[in-house]
Parts: C-alpha cells; structure tokens; sequence
C-alpha cells in the first residue's frame, strides 16, 4: 500500500471554505484518509482517541490557535513527534520563529496552489510518488 492510502492526515481549520480547499487539494494530491477538525481543542481530542500521521492546522481559529495546538501537541508524549505544518494567511516572522521554537515542522501561506501543497507536504515526509 502506498505512503499516500497509508497516511492518516487531520486537517484543522475554523473556515468550511478553507476545510474544503485543503481536503480538495489533499484528495487530488492522492490522499484519501483525511480528518476535518474545526478548530484546535476539537483537533486535540481526535490526536487523543485517534491519532493521525500529520497535522495541516490553520494559524487564526478561536479558542486554540494553530501555535497553541502544535505546543499541545508537543507536550502530549504520544503525539510529540506528529510531524505539524502550518497554514496562515499573513507569514509573520515572529509566529514562524516561536512555531520553530515549538517543533514546527512546516508552513504554507493561504492562497496556495496543490503543487505548493505537496512540495511542502514532501519536505515534510518525502516524495509522495
């Protein structure tokens, strides 16, 4: 079975519309195990009961922004190697560097194209095909 069926991937985000893109941009890069958070304590329970392979977490969301859910997730011992990227609308340079700080393995800046998707995906896991 191929890394692409295999990878379980949780996609957080406050906005349907953002959801939908990522899931839509995911499915067409070959991904077919995908789990839909809406914001970051929701997205914590599931990495509790049911942990994914990689976290694509939207940066502004209510409650627990995508910072706040990646140190969560750090802190979790069974989820402290989750590989995380990022998605934000504006790359501030401070959010970058404390997410460095935290393990942040990647990020991606909203609009973004399937192709910058999976090229940030595999600099991440690798080639996905």
């Amino acid at each position: 079975m191929s890394l692409l069926a295999q990878l379980r991937i949780l996609v957080v985000d406050d906005t349907t519309t953002s959801r939908l893109l990522v899931r839509e941009a995911l499915e067409t890069i070959g991904f077919r195990n995908i789990q839909i958070a809406a914001d970051g304590e929701q997205a914590m329970k599931m990495m509790m009961t049911q942990p994914s392979h990689l976290i694509i977490s939207d940066m502004n969301m209510p409650k627990m922004n995508g910072l706040q859910l990646l140190h969560a997730i750090r802190t979790y011992k069974p989820t402290a190697r989750t590989p995380f990227m990022i998605l934000t609308g504006s790359p501030d340079r401070a959010v970058l560097d404390e997410g460095r700080k935290l393990g942040l393995n990647n990020y991606l800046t909203k609009p973004f194209s399937t192709d910058q998707l999976r090229r940030a995906l595999e600099a991440i896991v690798g080639k996905l095909h």
